[in-house]
């Protein structure tokens, strides 16, 4: 057998996933890195890539998925992989683009929006979000202008220049990671607050989910709603590990 993909394809249901092929799961230091191998044999990403991860601690947290698969692999279970594909496939080469769309967020940031009643919503969001705002500014010299509603307000360059600033000369991997808590939480802020080690990663998803937990606590939740929660959860976690073990 030739060198072994990072995603085999699967389908839809359970019973499709595919058989674990493997026994050994070891990682081995190549080229600045950690290279992670199967049965002695280099993993690959699904663009063909070596999938060599820039320390060796993170190589270890990818390498646990795989061994902590059963006798089928679940994509679903490995979302530390997903994001190291698509840091090695998706992002290297591209940081720009990338850096750009974390900076778009950012001048519409979700705790720049803030509701105008009820009075314990709009009390919840300052709770916790008048806290990343202060450390923007102080820390980051990148004061934010608010607006109530979801009327659009715009940003000073100067603000989203310094953010730039934070986000620019990441390696893909941090970068991949920031992309996914920014796309996730719908804020550039909250992402690099966790990637500064401002906030842990429990309290930026908090932060990120006043509006629904609001919404909760009056209206109750559904179970599907409650899954695809968790769901993005896990992604999001994944990625603040990321950016921690890089």
């Amino acid at each position: 057998m030739g060198d072994n993909k990072a995603h085999p394809a699967i389908g839809k249901g359970k019973p499709s996933l595919p058989k674990r092929f493997y026994q050994d799961v070891t990682v081995k230091d190549e080229g600045g890195g950690a290279a992670l191998l199967l049965d002695g044999k280099t993993v690959r990403t699904p663009g063909k890539a070596k999938l060599v991860l820039p320390t060796r601690a993170l190589a270890e947290a990818v390498a646990e998925e795989w061994r902590a698969q059963g006798e089928r692999i679940d994509p679903v279970t490995m979302p530390l992989t997903k994001l190291a594909n698509s840091a090695i496939d998706g992002v290297a080469g591209r940081e720009p683009d990338v850096i750009g769309d974390i900076v778009k967020h950012a001048a519409s940031d979700l705790v720049c929006y803030r509701a105008h009643a009820p009075q314990g919503l709009a009390e919840a969001q300052a709770e916790h979000w008048d806290q990343v705002l202060a450390w923007a500014k102080d820390a980051l010299g990148a004061p934010l202008v608010l607006s109530q509603g979801v009327v659009h307000v715009a940003q000073p360059k100067a603000s989203l220049d310094r953010l730039e600033g934070a986000i620019r000369g990441r390696d893909p991997f941090s970068l991949a990671a920031l992309h996914v808590m920014t796309a996730l939480t719908g804020s550039a802020l909250l992402a690099l607050a966790v990637a500064l080690g401002q906030m842990t990663p429990e309290q930026a998803w908090q932060a990120a989910h006043v509006d629904e937990d609001w919404q909760i606590s009056n209206w109750g939740q559904d179970q599907e709603a409650a899954d695809r929660r968790e769901a993005r959860w896990r992604d999001f976690a994944a990625a603040a590990r990321m950016v921690t073990l890089g």
